[in-house]
């Protein structure tokens, strides 16, 4: 509907004629399970009285509108989710009156029953457009305004705002009135309520600037799981260092961190009061990777209480920064504050990749979208927001120095504390800092789409030796800049069963080609490592030699970086055909047992297993799926007992289990057999094996049998997706028609549907799903809501089903679709990965 989408024109002239005063918010939770009662007063002015504007409530009931005293008709007022207000005063006052609409999509107001006890947790995400879902709004993150919410609530419940929360007023009935004073200045995205019955432990932060209450939710059912010692110590690390690498004091007065079901992203920087996924509270034994992640999420949510919501941009345009400064601020911090000191392998070796991957779909954009209206808003937030720009960033941190980068941003805080801003502001403070002229360098870095490639190019003389050496870089042809990067260069020997680096140099790379004196008359390395240290965002290529080198024995190499970037190599050559992936998979089998990097043990993997399944010639893909299987199942049996290299093997193995050794394997381990030794089979771990199991067509009754001894909201999803995962008719049908059709199935439930739907090696069954995607792929938008379509539309897409078949049958949906904008991109990029696959088969067909 037109209504709720908002142009950028638009919140331009709407800023340029407002200015918002204060916000009292007045929320019934206690009239019902479907709506609760939603009361806005607006107190806001106007430069031009006499002018027309609009506010914003998304579908509502509307009861009651009052402008200025005058009472106004919903009936005509309320169109299309606009309030349409005219005859503005100099001073105005707008009074509405609805009752809103719990979701079970998370976006607005969420309301989750748990099922392992039936206590009932309501939690909000405004991000980007939703906070209109909950009360009438002028929604826009440059209208920043003042917030009192008073909400009535079971007297029993905890209740979470940005502003601490008061004592509970009793009003009778087993109801209290829980009256938050007024917020600091900040936009209505985030502004948050979070209510229920949820558990809460206290703490505090004493630092550099005074005491800061922290505080700890999660659900009931999940208190033994709430690990608050390490939460709390994570959040004290991250606070002294912020605080003093930032010289400005946390604005928000306490943190609350609450931990939330059904959450359809990470986290969210709500002022003060941080929502996050509740599986961040692992009741199975997680690797560290996992607990990596977590930590850099905790840093990266806090991170925003600075830069998004002390600082905000002034439209969407600039969310790139936001997020993009989030995520490198958040390795930063980890390195320097915390246990996890070499994130940056991690982030190498994970979420960097995904940055690559987003960046070569044809949905391609530049760091700095145009982000025109909310839709285009909703589109383009991905992994080239957040990976890429975090890339970038290091990259400019590299360029300007450490020190200087700081300065400017602490310049920025002070400059536009509880304002709004734009990325000029944050490049002219840097430029001050710095001295460096940047506008060139954000113009081909946020600017431009695509990734360059840095190719090595050299001649050897009759000793062996380097008579010229240079760096080769291209770009697509459809995103063709070439742009300035700073790299090492790295020449590594083999020395006493080591690979050890003799030689580094950094340089400049700009234009076709970089010449590299320096290393002329060094003799060539057994391996040559370009970008070395990782300092910009680039593919990197490895010559002959040197994939000959990392084939062989990549795990000689010592440095987790340096083998983070060989890695990332070797999968982006299989990616672009120009490895065979059976190679590809043989370097996995070969280095993988003595990869130390958590990332690396957790994330390179599943790569070898789509390499197998999906990128190997069809003519011998058996052959090497059976050989990935086996040596997953000979690389859990030789891991160290107890390690994260056991946990990760057992489940690639089981995932990848197909023959009737393995299969009896798994079954014996379900029923308590003898065990590896140090392997727990916990209750994720028995999913894991369950959902092999039913995926191979083995579940018998065990899905059914797991469920009953695991009656929690997790095990519902687990128990979702190992039926999505048979390769049964009756079961796909079911499967499809929860994760794709229904609007009713709760959000998390659907992702694991749709998550573990298309399984390879299911090719008959899932056949009659590329006829069933192309028909839903324009409907689902309007059926679903954007998020799980998003989720629906990327993770149901048939690319195991790569053909040139399937190439053509969504080249000819292309062709003649009126579906929505965004349902396009995603069926472009899953013909795109088709078409990845395919080039990929063709190479490994010459191996």
């Amino acid at each position: 509907m037109p209504g709720t989408n908002l142009t950028r024109d638009e919140a331009a002239t709407r800023a340029a004629l407002l200015d918002v005063t204060s916000y009292t918010i007045d929320l019934d939770l206690t009239t019902g399970d479907k709506t609760f009662a939603s009361t806005t007063t607006i107190s806001f002015t106007a430069t031009t009285p006499g002018a027309s504007t609009f506010a914003d409530l998304v579908g509502a009931v509307v009861h009651e509108i009052t402008l200025n005293g005058e009472s106004l008709d919903p009936s005509t007022v309320h169109v299309d989710d606009r309030l349409e207000l005219t005859g503005l005063q100099a001073e105005n006052t707008l009074v509405v009156r609805a009752d809103c609409a719990y979701s079970h999509t998370g976006e607005g107001l969420h309301r989750f029953v748990d099922p392992a006890d039936g206590r009932v947790y309501l939690y909000s995400q405004f991000e980007v457009p939703d906070a209109r879902r909950v009360f009438t709004t002028f929604e826009q993150p440059d209208l920043k305004s003042v917030f009192t919410f008073n909400v009535t609530a079971p007297e029993d419940w905890k209740v979470v705002s940005n502003s601490p929360s008061p004592a509970p007023q009793p009003l009778g009935d087993g109801k209290a009135l829980f009256a938050f004073a007024p917020t600091q200045r900040m936009s209505t995205y985030i502004t948050a309520l979070v209510a229920g019955e949820y558990h809460e432990v206290q703490d505090v932060y004493e630092g550099k600037y005074g005491t800061i209450p922290l505080g700890h939710y999660c659900r009931q059912s999940l208190v033994p799981y709430l690990d608050t010692e390490e939460l709390v110590k994570l959040t004290r690390q991250g606070f002294a260092f912020f605080e003093e690498a930032f010289d400005y004091p946390y604005p928000f007065g306490k943190y609350d961190q609450l931990y939330v079901p059904e959450y359809n992203m990470g986290a969210m920087e709500n002022a003060g009061c941080v929502t996050l996924r509740d599986e961040y509270l692992p009741r199975s034994r997680q690797p560290r990777s996992f607990y990596e992640f977590r930590c850099s999420v905790i840093l990266h949510e806090m991170a925003h209480m600075w830069f998004g919501d002390l600082v905000t941009m002034k439209w969407w345009d600039d969310l790139w920064l936001n997020e993009s400064f989030a995520e490198w601020a958040c390795y930063h911090a980890e390195v320097e504050a915390t246990e996890y000191t070499d994130s940056w392998t991690g982030f190498a070796n994970a979420r960097k990749q995904t940055g690559y991957r987003q960046d070569q779909l044809p949905s391609t954009h530049p760091i700095a979208a145009d982000n025109f209206d909310l839709h285009a808003v909703e589109v383009n937030f991905d992994m080239i927001t957040y990976a890429k720009g975090a890339s970038v960033l290091k990259q400019l941190v590299a360029w300007v120095g450490i020190d200087d980068f700081m300065a400017g941003l602490r310049q920025y805080f002070k400059d536009h504390a509880f304002g709004n801003s734009e990325f000029t502001d944050l490049l002219s403070a840097l430029e001050k800092a710095s001295g460096r002229e940047l506008a060139g360098w954000a113009e081909e870095w946020l600017r431009t789409a695509g990734v360059n490639t840095l190719a090595p190019e050299f001649e050897l003389d009759a000793e062996g030796a380097y008579s010229r050496l240079a760096v080769r870089q291209t770009a697509h042809a459809d995103w063709p800049t070439l742009r300035r990067h700073r790299i090492g260069i790295g020449l590594y020997d083999e020395v006493g069963g080591r690979l050890v680096r003799r030689t580094y140099v950094e340089t400049d790379v700009e234009g076709a080609l970089t010449e590299v004196p320096e290393l002329v008359g060094e003799k060539q390395p057994d391996l040559l490592l370009l970008n070395d240290s990782d300092h910009t965002y680039a593919k990197i290529r490895l010559d002959e030699r040197s994939l000959a080198t990392a084939v062989s024995g990549l795990s000689k190499l010592d440095d987790s970086l340096a083998r983070a970037l060989v890695w990332g190599a070797a999968w982006d050559m299989t990616r672009d055909a120009e490895m065979a992936a059976t190679d590809y998979v043989d370097l996995v089998l070969a280095n993988i047992g003595a990869e130390t990097d958590a990332w690396g043990v957790s994330r390179i993997p599943s790569t070898a297993s789509t390499a197998a399944a999906l990128y190997t010639a069809p003519e011998h893909r058996e052959e090497v799926r059976s050989r990935w299987e086996k040596g997953m199942h000979a690389l859990a049996l030789a891991a160290e007992p107890g390690s994260d290299s056991q946990l990760t093997f057992v489940r690639t193995w089981a995932a990848s289990a197909r023959s009737e050794e393995s299969l009896a394997a798994l079954e014996s381990l379900l029923d308590g057999a003898p065990s590896l030794d140090g392997l727990a089979v916990d209750q994720d771990l028995r999913w894991s094996l369950v959902t092999a199991l039913a995926a191979a067509g083995r579940a018998g009754t065990r899905i059914d049998d797991e469920l009953a001894a695991d009656a929690t909201i997790s095990g519902q999803e687990h128990a979702a997706a190992a039926r999505a995962s048979q390769p049964d008719a009756a079961a796909k049908a079911e499967a499809w028609r929860a994760g794709m059709l229904d609007a009713s199935t709760p959000n998390e439930t659907a992702r694991s549907i749709v998550l573990a739907f298309m399984r390879a090696g299911q090719d008959d069954v899932l056949a009659p799903y590329v006829a069933e995607y192309l028909e839903v792929a324009g409907s689902v938008w309007e059926n679903l809501g954007t998020h799980r379509a998003s989720v629906a539309l990327n993770y149901a897409f048939p690319t195991v089903l790569a053909s040139p078949e399937l190439e053509a049958s969504v080249q000819e949906w292309l062709a003649t679709t009126t579906a929505p904008v965004p349902a396009v991109r995603f069926v472009r990029e899953g013909l795109a990965d088709v078409q990845r696959a395919l080039a990929a088969q063709a190479r490994d067909a010459q191996a």
